[in-house]
Order: structure tokens, then sequence, then C-alpha cells
């Protein structure tokens, strides 16, 4: 037993237990250095990058601190977008097993609120949601956080950036003035002082170094002179490398769509992400990008948090971020748990000053290479080998994964090995099955039955 196990925290007994279950044995260092100061009730600030544990981190804390039996609003967890709020819920969750009778609620913009009307008459222990519509429910009193012990910002770099001061300010007033505060972050930017000095109380300061693994993640510049070069270069290191999964990160929207539809002109499988997509559209596209059904992702640093993709071959920067923290997190998305990643980096001679900050920040020479040294050997675009159905039925139909793959194996024309990821929402289910057998499986499906029942499937086209 090290100093690092959770059995050497002050952690309820139940909730060790469950650790261990699950097979969390020791604290990342993120956790080591908060979970302490978090249980015996302090108020934190903590710094870390994604998949350093910074959710289990606060969760555990707040479990810890909750009296079940009391059926009130403990604990509120914010989150700037709905899909890293859905992790955040699902992983809090999952920390809980062990303990009987507790309610998590996520309460998000892009999604219909007369459900959540009702599951907040009904009452709950653990709010995570967004602040637009946590902020809708308070004014419209719905929502009480009389009760409340615990408040946690996550990523609240990103929902300063997203516009949500406002919505923040009215949270903080309505509620009680003494409870603890747990701020998480990836970067922290100058807006987040003010916010720190308003609401904490001694803080602990935590920062866990977001050194990326030189050996895990291989990363390269490349010199180029316009926005033309940019596009040809995202091109030529797409041809070259042949990912399975790449994002792109670009500083803006416009550059997003732009470039998106650039490649989709050239006939990559790619699509864009970002702030303007209605809530639907976005989570068929993380949906489709997942499950390898569209190759690249062309995204904005705000609308690619919460992305959780296993395997990502690549990232690309079409141009250097504004700031080197930023930088370290998009790179940090590939190349993890021992997998190999590449991460390439699109610079020009007017984005000098942000290459010096970032080489004192790594504490390396960047030497940009030449796009032109680069030959491609195969000509052909890699193109999805699977494609995406959706199916008009979900978990208030009490559809379920197996339901999906039964009724595609159920014809002896599509094996098990055709059918990829199956996720299933409130309303609908989306399957990836390989592209020979597309039109094949939605025949299938529509014209058989799922739960005895009739339902509609359809080609997903982004």
């Amino acid at each position: 037993m090290t100093e690092l196990d959770f059995s050497n925290t002050n952690l309820t007994p139940e909730l060790i237990d469950n650790l261990a279950s699950l097979g969390y044995q020791q604290m990342t260092p993120i956790q080591a250095q908060s979970l302490p100061a978090i249980i015996a009730g302090k108020d934190v600030i903590a710094q870390g990058k994604t998949g350093s544990g910074k959710t289990a981190a606060f969760g555990l804390g707040l479990l810890h601190h909750l009296n079940v039996k009391r059926f009130r609003v403990q604990a509120m967890v914010l989150c700037p977008t709905r899909e890293l709020a859905d992790q955040v819920a699902k992983e809090i969750r999952k920390l809980a097993r062990a303990i009987h009778n507790i309610k998590v609620l996520t309460l998000c913009g892009g999604t219909p609120t007369g459900p959540q009307i009702g599951s907040l008459e009904h009452g709950a222990h653990i709010i995570v949601g967004t602040p637009g519509r946590i902020e809708d429910h308070l004014r419209k009193g719905r929502l009480n956080l009389d009760e409340l012990k615990t408040l946690v910002l996550d990523e609240a770099d990103r929902m300063l950036e997203m516009g949500f001061q406002d919505a923040l300010e009215l949270i903080f007033s309505l509620c009680p003035a003494k409870r603890q505060n747990l701020l998480f972050s990836a970067t922290f930017p100058k807006q987040i002082k003010p916010i720190t000095e308003h609401i904490m109380t001694e803080p602990l300061m935590v920062k866990v170094e977001s050194k990326h693994d030189h050996s895990s993640i291989s990363q390269h510049f490349y010199q180029v002179d316009n926005d033309e070069d940019r596009i040809a270069g995202v091109e030529k290191l797409l041809m070259v490398n042949q990912p399975e999964s790449a994002v792109v990160f670009c500083n803006t929207k416009v550059e997003t769509q732009a470039l998106a539809m650039a490649l989709q002109e050239r006939g990559f499988s790619c699509a864009a992400l970002n702030g303007d997509l209605e809530q639907r559209d976005r989570d068929q596209t993380l949906i489709c990008f997942a499950n390898k059904s569209v190759h690249v992702l062309v995204a904005t640093d705000v609308a690619a948090r919460g992305l959780d993709v296993d395997n990502l071959d690549m990232v690309i920067n079409y141009q250097l971020a504004h700031d080197p923290e930023i930088h370290v997190h998009r790179i940090g998305r590939t190349g993890r748990a021992g997998d190999k990643g590449m991460a390439c980096t699109l610079i020009s001679h007017k984005e000098a000053h942000k290459v010096i900050k970032l080489e004192e920040y790594l504490n390396i020479s960047i030497s940009p290479e030449d796009l032109s040294d680069l030959v491609v050997e195969n000509s052909s675009i890699n193109k999805a080998k699977m494609v995406t159905l959706h199916i008009d039925g979900g978990k208030k139909q009490k559809l379920r994964p197996g339901d999906i793959l039964g009724a595609l194996t159920g014809n002896k024309a599509i094996s098990g090995e055709q059918i990829g990821k199956i996720q299933i929402s409130a309303i609908a289910a989306y399957v990836a099955v390989n592209k020979n057998v597309a039109d094949l499986a939605v025949k299938t499906l529509t014209n058989g039955k799922l739960k005895g029942k009739k339902f509609r499937a359809r080609k997903l086209k982004l």
C-alpha cells in the first residue's frame, strides 16, 4: 500500500470499496493533491488537462459530504457543454454505485425543459448542468439551492469564453453563502481570477503540469505563408499519414466551416464542430466521429470540450492556439494510454510571437519543417469504412444495444464484424455498420421489428 492509495484517504468505506471494484486503487497526481483538502471541506482551485482524473477528484469529494437521507440538492456541478455534463454525471453515478438511492440529475440546454421540470419536482441530491439552463430553472423558481453544500465549476475557463459570466453571477447569488467551492480548469486565464476572489475563501491552489509525453506524441511544425497554404497543408498531412481519426483545430467558427467544406469537396469524410451547430446536429456529428463514419473533425477549442474519442490518431493545428496551455491541451488528445499519436501544427511568420511563447512554455526549440518534403505515397483518400444509421426509437422505447445487434445479425448476410458502435439516447439510436452492408442494414431494420415494434431506420447524413 502506498500513500497514493485511495484507502489512505478519509473517504467513506462504501466509496473506497466501490473504487476497488472499479479497479481504481492509486490516485492520479491531481487527485492526490486536491482530494484530502476537498474531503476536509476546503475551497480548491485545481488545474489539469483532460484525462488527469479531475472528475473523480471532485466527484468523490461531493459524494463523501452527501447526506443521502436528506433528499435536497446538496451539490451542483457547472459545465460549459452538454457533452461534458453528460460525461460528468455518468462518472459520478459510477462512483456512487455502492450508495443506494442517490439521484444525479442533468440540466442542460439543447434538450426539452418538460422532462427536467418533472425530474426537479421529484427532487435530486446532485445537479450537473450548463449555466444557461440552470439559470433558467432558478429564475422560474423550479430549482432550490438553499441546502447546497458544494459548488463545482468544471472547465471554468471555457464557461467564461462561452459568455456565461452573467449566468454564473446569478447562480452564485442564489447559492448559500456558506458552502464549499471547487474550481477545476485545464487552463487558468486572467478572467478566472475575479471569480475566484469573489466566491472562494483561502483556496488551495493545485497545478498538475500539462506535460505531453514525447515518447507517445510525435510533434511536427510546418511553415505556411497564407490560408491557401494552410488548406493544402492539412490535405497533404491527411494524405501522407492516412489517419483513421483526426481532429483539426481552428481558432474561429468561420474557419472550421470553410476548411470542412474544402476538405469535403476534395473527398474527405469530414465534418465541422463549432458553437453555431444546433444541439441535435452537434450530437450526431460527435456520434459519427466516435464510431468512425467520419474520419476528420474540424473543431474550435470550445466546441471540442467534452469530446471523448478513443484512439485518436492525429491532431492538426490549423493555426497555433493563442495560449501555450491550449496547445498542450489540444495535442494531449492523441497518444493516450500508451498509444502512439501525432500532432502537426501549421505556423506562419505572423505567428512568430506565439512560437516564442510556446518554445518557452515547452522548453523546446521549434524548427519548422517544409511541407514540400512530405511525399504522398498513396494518392487515394482514406474514406470512412463505416456508415451511421439512425433509428427513430431509444431508451424511452426500451431499446438496448443487444436488440439492434440481434436484429441486424438475424440477417445471415450481415455479420457481427460488420457492425460497429451502438449508441442509444432517450428517443433515438445510432449504429455504425460497414458501408458494404449499409443499405441492407437499413432494409433489415425497417422491415423487421425491435422489441416487437416497427421502427424507421435511415442513413445519417451530416
